[in-house]
């Protein structure tokens, strides 16, 4: 199964990158990949992600109020700004933390060869702290039960 989990994430972390160069992102974090797997029909994700209410549009709407929710923490209002794209649409994001941090609680909790692309939504939903649990807790989504229905698919 190695083969096809690896072309599995390597196809999530494409459509990944894809998601970060839209928002001109220097960086594919683990809210693009959450995004990607959303994006896709062919993502074991979705269906999970979907049954939360969690397709695309609704992981943008929790990422875009985590954002907003962000800045209000720091006293600043969104309106105020224009976030329109500025960057290099050639430039290529490169993996960041987030990501690399799913990716190492994957290696660290299974074997290669039993690792199933639904694995790649657990090591996002694990994150204790960042993006991905503040938007899905300002959404109302339960991201212990979302991981175990994650778990059951397996």
């Amino acid at each position: 199964m190695s083969g096809a989990f690896d072309k599995y994430l390597h196809e999530v972390l494409v459509r990944g990158q894809d998601e970060a160069r839209a928002e001109s992102s220097a960086t594919i974090e683990a809210h693009h990949v959450l995004l990607a797997m959303t994006a896709s029909e062919d993502t074991a994700a979705r269906p999970v992600l979907a049954a939360a209410g969690l397709d695309h549009a609704g992981v943008r709407e929790a990422l875009r109020r985590e954002f907003e929710h962000s800045l209000a923490a720091a006293g600043v209002s969104a309106d105020v700004f224009d976030l329109r794209s500025t960057s290099d649409p050639e430039r290529r994001p490169q993996l960041g933390a987030s990501v690399k941090l799913a990716i190492e609680r994957l290696a660290g909790a299974h074997r290669k060869k039993d690792l199933r692309p639904i694995h790649v939504l657990l090591g996002v939903l694990q994150a204790e702290v960042g993006t991905v649990p503040r938007a899905l807790a300002l959404a109302g989504v339960d991201r212990t039960a979302l991981a175990e229905r994650a778990r059951a698919t397996l």
